[in-house]
């Protein structure tokens, strides 16, 4: 392939491979990728060109953020990727905070810090500003401030046809409702600008441990009890987890406090503490970013055998007393495997359904599993029962969210069937041609 046209367009880097940097920039969470280039821009107009090469070209065209993807998505084999770690500058004016679309949210809370400022992000320092946002962005505020979407004011998209364009309430209103969920099936975003919190003595937070054996029914309908009387500066997530190596199993509750009160965070728990079961719990100060995880280690880190996973995730309206129980008793046949369970309500469903590209607004618990199995027969053996006992809880859960999904296309669950269709229109106006379609995909 002639790359003389892109190399001689841009300011930033082209890697092939045999270049030093090629590999890291072509792998992603997944693994590595064979694209015929990567691109690393140094601004809008790089990706403009970038974008206008795949596309002339008939090129794949893939675009990689923070690289936190297990399913290969934002890298590919053949065609081009935009690598968008080298725009990854964050600047704060007053609480507008606009942040370049290679940045992660580590980052951002770090550097947010010193301002006394915050945005609600996901659960890990590294993933992606680009690909959470995008998809919506469901963090440890969002009981306080929504989810990361409702912080947003203004995006830069370059699109299909090489524009770069502001997305806002009043410029591109369309294009700005769609990729507030809607994923990167749009464009490419080099800069978010959102505005941030005050969160000016960081937060509280802390972990409620569970005995193995304790009576998950019970725990969460005491749990849920206290969410619903809480204010909304506290945000829970129930974690189970199964023994990976060396890290045996565990059944916590996690809470993050809005603030660095410890006697108010200590309040609004400790009814927690109370719940038969517990074995102990931890409690203290930190700023924010101390609080976002770093990666867990993956099967061959940890030297299990290579790994397949099944997962399912869906939302609630109510975490009702018949909900729990089913959940409890799937949990206890599923056996080892991952359960988490977030509280929302508060201000994640004080915004209309139809403000933004994020249908399941009238929700109060957000529900995921992934179990894990040795590839192979194992895995084909039990998969399909991992799947079957999770559709019991089909009768009270809807929709989906694709950030923490791995099915193929899912996108008819991700949304309501208004949102999607709206989702199509918009795509047909800004892509006809589908070029952006390394993604859960909405075609136009």
């Amino acid at each position: 392939m002639d790359l003389t046209t892109l190399t001689s367009a841009i300011r930033g880097a082209v890697l092939t491979p045999g270049d030093d940097a090629y590999l890291e920039a072509a792998t992603v969470v997944k693994g590595p990728g064979s694209p015929a280039a990567v691109v690393r821009p140094a601004d809008a107009a790089d990706v403009a060109a970038s974008v206008a090469f795949a596309r002339d070209e008939g090129l794949v065209l893939s675009v990689r953020s923070g690289g936190h993807d297990s399913l290969g998505r934002s890298t590919n084999d053949g065609g081009l990727v935009i690598d968008l770690r080298s725009i990854a500058d964050i600047s704060v004016e007053g609480d507008l905070v606009t942040i370049g679309g290679g940045a992660r949210w580590g980052d951002v809370a770090a550097a947010l810090a010193p301002h006394g400022l915050a945005i609600s992000s996901g659960d890990t320092t590294t993933v992606g500003v680009g690909g959470l946002t995008l998809g919506g962005g469901v963090g440890w505020f969002v009981r306080l401030w929504g989810l990361a979407i409702d912080s947003l004011v203004s995006a830069d998209v370059v699109l299909a046809d090489g524009r770069v364009v502001t997305a806002n309430e009043t410029s591109e209103p369309d294009l700005f409702w769609a990729i507030r969920g809607g994923g990167g099936n749009f464009g490419v975003v080099t800069r978010f600008t959102f505005r941030a919190h005050p969160l000016p003595d960081g937060v509280v937070s802390g972990a409620i441990e569970l005995s193995p054996d304790a009576d998950l029914a019970n725990v969460f309908t005491a749990w849920r009890d206290v969410v619903r009387a809480a204010p909304e500066q506290l945000t829970t997530t129930y974690l189970g987890m199964p023994a990976f190596g060396e890290m045996p199993a565990s059944s916590q509750i996690v809470f993050v406090w809005a603030g660095g009160d410890v006697d108010s965070a200590a309040e609004a728990t400790a009814a927690l503490l109370d719940i038969p079961g517990v074995t102990g719990h931890t409690i203290a100060p930190m700023p924010y970013a101390d609080v976002l995880m770093d990666e867990q280690p993956d099967a061959a880190e940890v030297g299990s055998p290579a790994i397949a996973m099944v997962d399912d995730n869906g939302f609630a309206a109510r975490f009702d007393d018949e909900l729990i129980a089913e959940l409890a008793a799937v949990k206890g046949e599923l056996g080892e495997t991952v359960l988490m369970v977030r509280l929302l309500g508060g201000a994640y469903g004080r915004v209309a359904p139809e403000a933004t590209a994020w249908g399941y607004r009238d929700t109060e618990a957000w529900i995921i599993s992934v179990a894990f199995y040795p590839e192979g027969e194992v895995f084909d053996t039990q998969a399909p029962r991992a799947r079957a006992l999770w559709s019991r809880l089909d009768p009270w859960l809807a929709g989906m969210y694709g950030n923490f999904s791995s099915l193929t296309d899912p996108v008819e669950r991700m949304y309501p069937p208004a949102t999607l269709a709206r989702l199509r229109s918009i795509k047909a106006a800004y892509d006809p041609a589908n070029l952006f379609h390394r993604t859960y995909n909405i075609r136009p």
